[in-house]
């Protein structure tokens, strides 16, 4: 399972944790950094039993779990470009005073009621939840849709993808692990391209020819796969194009 699925599927109280526990290991839910447990693990001089060190990666690593979300994409969040910026001076522990001199709007009480908001918005949400879990009771016909990949750069009707056509999409365009043509509709390229980089490895940096000999065993347009990929946010590159990475 990829770390988007593993992210999506994880509990409201996981997600705050930013790890989910495994068997003999922990998960980070930000980048599929894997801890093993039974191994004491050491940072700047000192020994960390594994859970302790998986908090420690989450700080070091992301700063924390709260910026991580934060800096997710907006129709993720369902947050407007107004509303991360309070959240993220709400949670620097900052006054309605200090924040209303920040930002430059109104007044103090203004702040308040921008608070006031929020909260309104996350009572909504709790409400929602509580939907959504008693529906998924009873919705016996409701699909199995794969879930959106958290470094995708634009969140649109492409991505209304269920399991079932995602399965018929692959084996549509790849015959014996290849590519047989790249295709035209948006939803088809972002199911193929997911596929090509679920076969990509994790926290490693290739070069550009690693890269492509990687991506002409696919298709012969190794060009055109990476470009997607990056543009499609599978990917991420070095401003000169020498190293490329998975985003997590």
């Amino acid at each position: 399972m990829i770390i988007s699925d593993i992210f999506w599927s994880a509990s409201l109280e996981e997600l705050k944790n930013g790890y989910i526990h495994e068997k003999d290991s922990f998960i980070c839910l930000l980048c599929g950094e894997r801890i093993e447990k039974g191994i004491v693990y050491p940072f700047e001089n000192r020994m960390y039993e594994a859970e302790r060190y998986m908090r420690i990666h989450i700080e070091s690593t992301h700063q924390s779990v709260f910026e991580y979300l934060l800096g997710m994409d907006k129709k993720l969040t369902g947050l407007t470009e107004h509303q991360m910026n309070l959240l993220a001076l709400f949670y620097q522990g900052k006054s309605d005073k200090e924040i209303q001199k920040d930002l430059g709007i109104g007044s103090a009480s203004t702040i308040r009621h921008h608070r006031f908001a929020l909260k309104e918005k996350e009572r909504q949400a709790k409400t929602f939840l509580a939907l959504m879990e008693l529906l998924r009771e009873k919705d016996e016909y409701a699909p199995a849709f794969v879930p959106v990949h958290k470094t995708a750069t634009m969140v649109d009707e492409r991505y209304n993808i269920t399991q079932d056509e995602q399965e018929q999409i692959v084996k549509k365009y790849f015959a014996e692990g290849k590519l047989t043509k790249f295709p035209q509709r948006e939803k088809q390229k972002l199911v193929v391209l997911r596929e090509i980089s679920t076969h990509l490895e994790t926290n490693y940096q290739y070069d550009e020819h690693a890269l492509n000999q990687i991506l002409r065993g696919f298709y012969e347009d190794y060009v055109l796969i990476r470009r997607y990929l990056v543009d499609y946010g599978f990917l991420d590159r070095k401003s000169d194009g020498s190293s490329y990475w998975l985003r997590k």
